[in-house]
């Protein structure tokens, strides 16, 4: 057998050098196997941005982002590590950052959306997936629920629920040792009882930045949204009794709070409205909410650096008066 042939049976492994025959130029030589795309590339090549299967000449622009699975370190889990999935833009710059706080659903089509999004506009984001992350399952979906449904909110204090959030804090110590991010400017997105897991976060973590919260469910204590120190966005979906419970709660616990909080109001919306997989989305409501969304992060989080102040300019000063003189007096004789 060939060593060219030998190349199937290599393990997925990102970024394999063998000798083989490159799929661009048919040359036997090393090349570099890159099993996420399944391409075999000469190194040459692969310096280039050469992508075979693509209709993009050598030296076309990067996507605007990656996305990779990758793990964590936590507490939280017996093996003291949580899978996410890692969105990074690809343009060399420093990236404020996005955590994405999935519900108990884990990760559904609403958060790819949203991670996908904050991606293209520049935001390194991170989703953790709890879904399989080891010993966090029904337990923690019938706390959260129960304490939505009977108990007057999410009770953030339980065993399960606290466990969730301190994973997610963990999730966001990750992000922000990032070497290309900046991690002054961070942010927590969640939808439903996401978001209420996201204001949790954001109570204990005066690092934020900026909070979004997508028609959560209210929080036990009322009083939660009273720590909360970066500026929050409140979508709004009308249409949702739990989401105008919710409301009714981060309001009255900001009164006369000196935090800044925005309501996104969408007439009509119901819950769920910006997951394309269920029947309560709305495409021009939910684009509506991104749009809103988006700017909202954008504004606080990349806001352009001041302007140095102008510099003042003096004045000349003003000419001195002119003077005219006549002709000379005779001097009086002496008497």
């Amino acid at each position: 057998m060939r060593d060219d042939d030998k190349m199937m049976d290599l393990p997925p492994e990102f970024g394999s050098g063998v000798i083989g025959v490159c799929d661009i130029c048919g040359t036997r030589q090393a090349v570099i196997v890159l099993s996420k795309e399944r391409y075999k590339l000469c190194v040459i090549d692969f310096l280039n941005k050469t992508w075979i299967r693509s209709e993009k000449t050598p030296g076309a622009p990067l996507p605007l982002y990656r996305s990779e699975r990758i793990w964590f370190e936590t507490d939280e889990t017996p093996d003291r590590r949580a899978p996410a999935i890692r969105l990074v833009p690809t343009k060399t710059a420093r990236h404020p950052i996005v955590l994405v706080v999935p519900d108990v659903y884990g990760i559904t089509t609403t958060l790819l959306d949203a991670a996908i999004r904050f991606a293209r506009e520049g935001f390194e984001v991170l989703v953790p997936d709890i879904g399989k992350t080891a010993k966090i399952g029904m337990r923690e979906h019938l706390t959260i629920r129960a304490g939505a449904h009977l108990r007057g909110g999410v009770d953030i204090s339980s065993k399960p629920v606290a466990r969730l959030v301190r994973l997610h804090q963990n999730a966001l110590d990750y992000l922000r040792a990032r070497e290309m991010v900046d991690p002054a400017k961070s942010a927590v997105f969640g939808t439903s009882y996401g978001a209420s897991l996201a204001l949790a976060v954001a109570a204990q973590d005066v690092q934020l930045g900026a909070t979004v919260l997508a028609y959560p469910a209210p929080t036990r204590p009322a009083g939660l949204s009273t720590l909360v120190t970066a500026p929050i966005l409140f979508v709004d979906a009308p249409a949702d009794p739990v989401s105008q419970k919710a409301l009714t709660q981060l309001t009255s616990g900001l009164a006369g709070s000196k935090a800044y909080f925005e309501v996104a109001k969408f007439p009509g919306a119901r819950h769920d409205f910006l997951s394309r997989d269920l029947s309560t989305y709305d495409l021009p409501i939910a684009e509506a909410a991104w749009s809103q969304i988006v700017a909202f992060l954008k504004r606080v989080l990349m806001a352009p650096p001041p302007r140095p102040p102008a510099p003042t300019l003096r004045s000349a000063p003003p000419p001195a008066p002119a003077t005219t003189t006549g002709p000379a007096k005779a001097p009086t004789p002496a008497g």
